[in-house]
């Protein structure tokens, strides 16, 4: 079984591609949790309120993103 991660979201910056443009993580989250880092060009989680929606995961075109849902979620 996997350790949790400290946040609810995490990016796989290989896999992103904001950099190239792609900012579907950020505009497909209703609470506008995910920002691009303009430094990097890569999506980042800015605030961790979460509410386990998974757009910003089943959206993401290069499948970057992750969602850890917690276990009593589940």
């Amino acid at each position: 079984m996997s350790s949790p991660t400290p946040v609810a979201v995490t990016i796989d910056e290989s896999r992103c591609i904001a950099d190239k443009g792609c900012t579907v993580c950020v505009d497909v989250c209703p609470l506008d949790l995910l920002a691009i880092d303009m430094k990097k060009g890569k999506a980042y989680m800015q605030f961790d309120e979460c509410w386990y929606c998974m757009p910003c995961e089943q959206d993401c075109p290069t499948g970057a993103v992750k969602v850890s849902i917690p276990y009593l979620l589940r």
